[in-house]
């Protein structure tokens, strides 16, 4: 008789044949060769079975790129009296469940394999908050920035939104695979941890404009152009933390923002305006000031009155950043949670900027922009949170290992 119990027989059987239904099974496309009338079937696999390797030098999920369609963040706090073993126990299980789920698998155990078999480029990302550092002992190694962000005149916080001792930040093209990974992750996590908060987003879907065109937000504009380029010197010297402690060295530092907007104000102000508080146009992304989506928007021009084509209060003007320690990656989901009972809008967006030290990017920019944003008129900051987030693992190990000890 087989060593493995009924479940896990069962398990087993499973995987084996929804390898099979991946591998072999896939979709059928039609190709015509030049001059050749003949059709003929090409195997092509399902963009569902799409994955993103989960063991790495760094965290999955941040420079993957393009951003999924489908986001999730969760804020957790650690049980009273949870330890450094109990952490370590907790980060162990959540790593190996992120892999399986990552690879199209379901975690050890689980019997539905069919909601995990086409994970369409599923990501999990692991954050630790002050309140983590501080349950294992090691308070005094937890940067002063995710411990305490500075306090910005146009906050408007509200704690149901804001902090947590553990972030997970789960990502997918597809909503279906993500709530299984979402529903199993919380599941092994709930007799250490329970839920602080659960933020949902949402980008364009995937198919509608080219996978490498900049994605619009709420308002109607482009959100992103200004990311360094995957892959670039830039985006590695601008995220991942290259001096520090060892196990900190590959990893980044996260600032959510739970930031709400005014739609309705918005929808009534005229596009000219619209397009001037921005300082880039609305339909191609281009800055008014002339050229391409990717080229900067210059203050120096003038109109032929001789007067300045861009305020020094517009968003892009006060966002752009100013030395290299302020760059950062912004990645911008949409949140639609309305309308409320009297019809209006409760949407915004679920802002993350991830940084290798968010007290030389996101603080002194976003202090600029709470100073004198012209677009603070339309957006109020509700909810903040930050956590650091620990470098990748290797195959057969968990996240944080290092810092734990274990």
């Amino acid at each position: 008789m087989s060593a493995l119990g009924p479940s896990l027989r069962r398990r087993a059987l499973l995987l084996g044949g929804a390898a099979a239904v991946v591998g072999g099974g896939t979709a059928a496309a039609l190709a015509v060769r030049d001059g050749d009338p003949e059709v003929r079937p090409v195997a092509v696999a399902p963009v569902g079975a799409e994955t993103v390797p989960f063991h790495g030098v760094h965290q999955p999920g941040i420079d993957t790129l393009p951003a999924q369609a489908h986001a999730v963040f969760l804020g957790l706090d650690l049980n009273p009296g949870s330890g450094p073993a109990e952490v370590g126990r907790l980060m162990r299980l959540l790593s190996d469940d992120a892999a399986r789920l990552m690879s199209g698998r379901a975690p050890l155990a689980a019997e539905d394999q069919e909601l995990a078999v086409l994970p369409s480029r599923l990501t999990v990302t692991f954050g630790f908050g002050a309140g983590l550092f501080d349950a294992i002992g090691r308070a005094g190694d937890c940067p002063a920035v995710v411990r305490e962000l500075p306090a910005f005149p146009a906050d408007r916080l509200d704690p149901r939104w804001s902090g947590g001792d553990l972030l997970l930040q789960v990502c997918s093209d597809d909503p279906v695979p993500l709530a299984y990974a979402v529903r199993r992750l919380v599941r092994d996590a709930r007799s250490m941890t329970s839920v602080r908060w659960v933020q949902r987003g949402f980008n364009p879907a995937r198919g509608p404009e080219p996978a490498a065109v900049t994605p619009r937000n709420l308002f109607g504009q482009r959100d992103g152009t200004a990311n360094p380029a995957s892959g670039s010197p830039e985006l590695a010297e601008s995220v991942w933390v290259r001096d520090g402690p060892s196990w900190f060295v590959g990893g980044s530092v996260l600032v959510l923002r739970r930031i709400r907007m005014d739609l309705d104000t918005w929808d009534d102000f005229g596009r000219v305006g619209k397009e001037m508080a921005l300082a880039r146009r609305l339909d191609t992304g281009a800055p008014v000031t002339g050229g391409g989506e990717f080229d900067e928007v210059d203050p120096r021009v003038v109109d032929e009155r001789g007067m300045p084509m861009v305020a020094a209060s517009a968003h892009v003007v006060r966002a752009k950043a100013r030395t290299p320690a302020e760059r950062m990656l912004r990645r911008g989901y949409s949140y639609d949670d309305g309308p409320t009972p009297d019809g209006a809008p409760d949407a915004g967006q679920l802002f993350a900027a991830y940084q290798a030290d968010a007290a030389t990017a996101f603080v002194p920019v976003q202090g600029r922009l709470a100073e004198s944003d012209v677009m603070n008129l339309w957006v109020t900051h509700v909810g903040s949170a930050a956590f650091v987030i620990p470098p990748g693992c290797a195959d057969g190990e968990f996240v944080g290992r290092a810092l734990l000890g274990t």
